[in-house]
């Protein structure tokens, strides 16, 4: 199992990477939440609000998703990022493995 975190421009944006990845069978549950971030961009220190994807998949579907969000993302240059899961409520594995075959 891996969470897979990406930023998005906004809610309309998120809502539809997130239920495309759903629609694929690629990821079992896909959580929205507001961010604000700060980082560095252009040479100085950006802020923008931004919607957050948290996506519960195994490490196997990274590749698909990775290609799914390259085509739906307005960033040139958007953050995916996985981390793996070291150990979840029981059942969770299954559940994974089942909504994604």
């Amino acid at each position: 199992m891996i969470i897979l975190y990406l930023t998005c421009a906004n809610d309309t944006e998120a809502a539809k990477i997130a239920l495309a990845i759903l629609n694929a069978k690629l990821a079992a549950c896909v959580r929205r939440m507001p961010v604000e971030s700060d980082y560095w961009w252009d040479g100085r220190i950006q802020h923008s609000s931004e919607v957050m994807l948290m996506i519960e998949s195994n490490i196997e579907k990274f590749d698909a998703i990775n290609t799914l969000v390259e085509k739906l993302h307005s960033y040139k240059d958007y953050v995916l990022t996985a981390v793996p899961v070291v150990q979840t409520t029981p059942g969770v594995l299954q559940w994974i493995d089942e909504t994604t075959s």
